[in-house]
């Protein structure tokens, strides 16, 4: 099952502690990890991105999931990510395409308190019995949840609505007076960019997300190659 995976550290040393405990438990063939991210808190509630993988099939966090939700930790002022990811994000990332719930994302905010650190990932785990032994172990405090299906449509109601708004407006326009029409004219044209834009933006979601789909599965190849490439020296 695909999972975000945060485990919080009352220090910087711990956490990277975690990660390499991470990185221990996928050579142990118990975790597969897409992607993670040493992450601070800063005093003013923005979060610092300390250490991330190297760029690889799924390219920088920007326009991940992982990427999403770092940038939602960070809370109403925005996220300052550290130039050591490459990645900027404001307050405005949306929480769909994290793929995790608000909840989720108030739980980490809770736990993750300015001064703490924390290592997110994006994993792949069948049993969390693994990850949460080795964490407890080294002072980490666990919190996981499973990826949500891709929401790859727009929201249904809000573009029939405004749809609807709009056939209202263009019967309106063709009774009004010359100077009515045009200024009706502009609001039509508003909210035809308006519905366009929904439309443009699932468009552009579900591209980004298969993109990732496909990431995943060479990430996972090239994990099991390094393996077999590793085994097979091994015998030489």
């Amino acid at each position: 099952m695909d999972r975000m995976l945060v485990v919080v550290f009352d220090t910087e040393p711990k956490a990277y502690e975690g990660k390499k405990a991470l990185s221990q438990l996928e050579g142990e063939g118990s975790i597969v990890v897409y992607a993670y991210a040493v992450v601070g808190r800063n005093a003013d509630g923005t979060t610092s991105v300390r250490q991330s993988d190297d760029p690889g099939p799924l390219g920088t966090l920007a326009g991940t999931s992982l990427g999403a939700l770092i940038g939602l930790i960070g809370g109403p002022v925005g996220a300052a990510i550290g130039a050591a990811a490459g990645l900027a994000v404001g307050g405005t990332v949306d929480v769909d395409n994290a793929r995790i719930g608000e909840d989720f994302v108030d739980d980490v905010r809770e736990q993750l308190q300015p001064g703490k650190f924390a290592v997110v990932a994006e994993i792949q785990e069948d049993w969390t019995t693994p990850v949460d032994t080795r964490m407890e172990a080294i002072g980490g405090k666990v919190t996981r949840r499973a990826l949500s299906e891709v929401n790859d449509t727009v929201n249904d109601e809000d573009v029939a609505a405004m749809k609807a708004d709009l056939a209202q407006m263009k019967a309106e326009q063709a009774k009004a007076h010359a100077d009515r029409k045009a200024k009706l004219q502009e609001k039509i044209n508003q909210l035809d960019s308006k519905i366009q834009a929904q439309l443009e933006k699932s468009k552009q979601r579900r591209q980004a997300w298969k993109a990732q789909a496909k990431a995943k599965v060479e990430v996972v190849k090239a994990k099991a190659a390094a393996v077999k490439a590793k085994v097979k020296a091994g015998h030489n």
